[in-house]
């Protein structure tokens, strides 16, 4: 039965600003959902308050409403599209859902005669309530660690008293694992009680008796109207129970996982998603099971929407589980439809890997000064990355040289622990960095029965961890010359990069590099296919690996490589890696629009990134993707194999930047800004002779490189002065100081964080207004894509304040400067692109305190309040396909647009929430008003000052 005829115009709830615990996976998501009902003519709507994402793109939706999401919200966008026949809220996250059922207890959907679709309102309830659930797991014979449902403090004493310790809180109606806890004491059990059942939206909190050391799994699951029910992916977390899956290292497929048990986990898990209520759609079930021989499975959750886990298990196997649960959701079932990657077979299959994924989450605790770092059931991540390698060893060194940390891979960098006491610690607290720390334990001669009683992760996976030091061991014996082929290719197909063999056999980078070459250990590429090459793929989507060579009959050896070099000119854009602080979505907006507008210009465009939350890690967004590392030794590699015309480094922020140095010195084009003008901006001194020569006004500053340097060059600079190192995105850290001993005290911490690093001291202008301003430059004309005021004074990182566009206080006069200011320091910088430039205004001067020639974190929110395609535009002049004369700019906004910073301090509770120079918030929504009378802009201004730190 093909799709429903009666389903013509569909309101589609997004998840709004990113928050740690609903990031980015939730644009993927939504973006494939709305791709994939158009591709069925259907008329889409959207709401989403998040401006930095493509979700909220004008091309994406056919009505988009960058709106709060509200039933106020909602009941607007009903009257104003009565033809509105359903909902689809599963795209959303927990946000979507959450408004959905407010929406619903306030009789909207029936007042408007909109029908729910994708799940019913009883599976999210019977799924949210956790009474309602462990009622119905056991009504259905599933197993379920021992648990009760309180709603109120005495009833939790109750409770806590019959299980005894370690026990789990867990708050119902929360995302993330908001408000859980694990409590292994009587005496911390009050306040986490009292926390739990406050967050709660419902004032319940479900208490379990812990599963501490028990093993955790994740299924992701599609049903049809038909009751086809296909398992897409298995996930282990190799981080036992205890640890929020967002925060868990995680595998695919299992590693360690018998088959009878897999069969019977299968089976529950459909059993499971059956019983909670008839929809069609997506669903995530989270299983433990004990770590004897009896195996047993124990239910723990089931969410009946897209989850984090359902965009890894996209990415991880090929399968596009959102535009499948949407085709679902429409009428179809999974014998309709194709396969998206072969093309040629059903979507009624469940995937095969022939080949291991891991994720690592990717943490951001330095935002978050004095925040508890251990992790336990409420998710702190902001972010994660994923490596594909054909051995699990593989896969977790890409992984681990995907996360931008200063880290090549598992040791062999010098920068492992070798304290006893501090490694037990690490290991025994679960910590962000325990992933290299267990290496460091094997290093020390730790015995892995130690480890594993300490951590309860698998033996498996550390017998894996071990073989990659015995191997280190092994190779350190040699020297670059005596060192054979066998051995390294063995330690590049385990995943060493060239960086760390060096470091093993004590010579340069570039030694190994060329010695591998000489002996035709190059990388290849393989495909994701869906179905361990059963089926020809059609879709072009790769990951490197390195195999041994194949002898033909007539004696020529060769490698297989399934990317196949066409003869089109070609464009890389390298991508942002994993979501952070400081570089988040807006990065991927960019990116995406980039590599269409490439394609826009007739190139073939590749697209190299390994964060798995993303657009621009769909498989069908760029002509050919690379999920590789954004770490030089892969770049390189798919660029030697590519030969590109150019790549594109301005818009994935500064991760793609900090490689521009590189390409430029290997002789590779960098497309639009050049190594040298991004070099400029970057070196304090060299910018600011510009600035001189050019006639604009800046702070006074001085660069230093030691504590005493920066105590003389404050004698003539003046307090208070902002502290900054050089090449860092997000304001890390910076600080304002305003005597010698503060100033001592940061400069030494950021040298020990930071060696090597020139520090810049400013004299800071206490009071002044901030404001920002983007443009579009071809070397010879600039266009100003738009002008921000900050509501905050300055001081606070731009990321964190609220900006408004247009400006709504700034006179004639200091708007010209900023217009002629930044056409002079545009076109100095010979700038082919975006740029950004940050101002200070104070008694009528605007001051420049720093440009940036790259797509900025504002440009999509200018793009959203103006309805322009501004990346598009940038691109197209990138390549030197068009130039600024060329495009007819045609802003429209009436009224102001008001770019929102959102935090998540409340995943840390006791840190301290005052805003500075170091970026802290983690997503942003944008606010449309009609005038500076409006409530919400006096609310605003009224609290401007409110966490000011200094």
């Amino acid at each position: 039965m093909p799709k429903r005829k009666d389903l013509k115009s569909i309101l589609l709830i997004g998840s709004g600003p990113i928050v740690i615990g609903q990031a980015c996976e939730f644009d993927y998501a939504g973006s494939q959902s709305l791709r994939s009902l158009r591709e069925d003519g259907i008329e889409t709507i959207l709401i989403n308050s998040n401006p930095a994402t493509i979700m909220t793109d004008p091309s994406m939706a056919d009505h988009v409403y960058l709106k709060p999401l509200t039933t106020k919200s909602i009941v607007e966008i009903l009257k104003a599209h009565p033809q509105i026949d359903a909902v689809l809220p599963t795209m959303g996250g927990q946000t979507a859902l959450n408004l959905c059922i407010e929406a619903d207890k306030k009789g909207i959907w029936e007042d408007f005669g909109v029908e729910l679709i994708g799940v019913d309102i009883d599976a999210i309830n019977i799924t949210e309530d956790r009474e309602q659930f462990r009622e119905l797991m056991l009504k259905i014979g599933v197993g379920m660690a021992p648990q009760a449902t309180a709603t109120s403090f005495l009833k939790g004493k109750e409770i806590a008293q019959e299980f005894g310790f370690p026990l789990v809180i867990r708050a119902s109606y929360t995302l993330g694992g908001a408000g859980a806890s694990i409590v292994y004491k009587p005496e911390d059990f009050d306040e986490q009680l009292s926390y739990g059942l406050e967050i709660s939206p419902i004032h319940e909190v479900m208490i379990d008796k812990a599963l501490m050391g028990w093993k955790e799994y994740e299924l992701e699951l599609l049903r049809d109207k038909n009751d086809n029910v296909v398992i897409i992916c298995a996930i282990e977390n190799m981080d036992p129970m205890g640890i929020h899956t967002g925060d868990s290292i995680t595998v695919a497929p299992a590693m360690t996982l018998s088959d009878r048990t897999y069969q019977k986990m299968r089976d529950m898990a459909i059993h499971m998603m059956r019983s909670i209520g008839d929809f069609e759609g997506g669903c995530n079930v989270q299983f433990a099971v004990s770590p004897d021989e009896k195996e047993d499975i124990i239910a723990i959750e089931i969410n009946p929407r897209v989850s984090r886990s359902s965009a890894l298990a996209s990415k991880a196997t090929g399968y596009p589980i959102a535009k499948v649960a949407t085709k679902l959701a429409i009428g179809y079932t999974l014998d309709e439809l194709d396969n998206q990657i072969t093309k040629s077979t059903s979507a009624l299959f469940e995937p095969t890997l022939d080949y291991v994924i891991v994720k690592i989450p990717r943490w951001n605790f330095d935002k978050f000064e004095g925040s508890d770092r251990t992790l336990g059931l409420q998710m702190k991540s902001v972010g994660e990355v994923m490596g594909i390698g054909r051995s699990f060893q593989e896969a977790l060194h890409k992984a681990t040289q995907s996360l931008e940390i200063k880290r090549n891979g598992l040791g062999a960098d010098g920068k492992g622990y070798k304290n006893y006491d501090q490694i037990i610690s690490k290991l025994t607290i679960p910590s962000w960095d325990r992933v290299f720390v267990i290496y460091d334990a094997i290093q020390l001669g730790i015995p892995l029965s130690r480890i594993h009683e300490i951590t309860k992760i698998d033996m498996w996976f550390l017998k894996q961890y071990e073989e990659l030091y015995f191997l280190e061991k092994e190779i350190s014996k040699y020297t670059i010359a005596t060192l054979s082929k066998d051995l390294l290719l063995e330690a590049k197909q385990k995943g060493f990069a060239d960086r760390q063999i060096a470091h093993m056999v004590d010579c340069y980078e570039s030694e190994v590099y060329n010695k591998r070459t000489e002996l035709n250990i190059n990388r290849v590429y393989k495909l994701v296919d869906t179905c361990a090459a059963e089926f020809k793929a059609m879709t072009p989507y790769y990951y490197s690996t390195f195999e041994a060579e194949i002898e033909k009959p007539d004696g020529t050896r060769y490698v297989e490589n399934d990317s196949i070099v066409t003869d089109k000119k070609k464009i890389v854009v390298l991508g942002s890696g994993p979501n952070r602080i400081g570089q988040g979505i807006e990065f991927d907006y960019c990116c995406v629009h980039g590599v269409l507008a490439a394609a826009e210009c007739g190139y073939e465009t590749i697209m190299i990134n390994c964060n798995p939350e993303t657009v621009s890690t769909d498989f069908d967004t760029a002509d050919k993707l690379y999920f590789e590392p954004v770490f030089w030794e892969h770049i390189y590699d798919i660029i030697r194999h590519e030969k590109p015309e150019g790549v594109i480094v301005q818009l994935g922020g500064q991760t793609a930047l900090k490689l521009a140095e590189k390409l430029s010195k290997y002789g590779i084009k960098i497309i639009g800004t050049s190594f040298d003008a991004l070099d400029l901006a970057e070196d304090r001194g060299r910018f600011s002779e510009m600035l001189l020569e050019n006639d604009i006004p800046f702070p006074k500053y001085g660069i230093a490189e030691t504590a005493d340097e920066a105590s003389e060059l404050a004698d003539t600079l003046d307090f208070p002065l902002l502290v900054r190192p050089s090449y860092v995105l997000g304001g890390q850290g910076m600080k304002i100081v305003i005597n010698k001993e503060e100033l001592e005290e940061h400069v030494v911490d950021l040298l020990r964080k930071i060696p090597n690093n020139k520090l810049l001291l400013d004299h800071y202008l206490d009071g002044a207004i901030e404001a920002e301003a983007d443009a579009i430059c071809d070397g010879e004309d600039v266009y100003i894509i738009g002008i921000m005021e900050h509501i905050e004074p300055c001081g606070i990182h731009s990321g964190d304040s609220n900006a408004t566009l247009p400006p709504f206080n700034l006179g004639e006069l200091v708007m010209q400067q900023i217009k002629d200011h930044t056409k002079k320091i545009a076109l100095a910088l010979n700038t082919v692109g975006l740029i950004n430039i940050q101002f200070a205004i104070k008694d009528e001067v605007v001051y420049i305190i720093e440009a940036n020639p790259r797509a900025s974190r504002t440009v999509p929110f200018i793009a959203k309040a103006y309805k322009e395609p501004y990346v598009n535009y940038a691109t197209k002049v990138m390549l030197g396909e068009k130039k600024v004369k060329d495009f007819k700019f045609n802003p429209q906004l009436e009224g102001f647009a008001i770019k929102q910073p959102v935090f998540s301090f409340n995943k840390f509770p006791n840190v301290n929430k005052n805003l500075g120079p170091e970026m802290k918030s983690t997503g942003e929504s944008i606010l449309f008003i009609d005038s500076l009378k409006d409530d919400d802009f006096y609310n605003l201004y009224a609290r401007r000052k409110m966490y000011l730190s200094k």
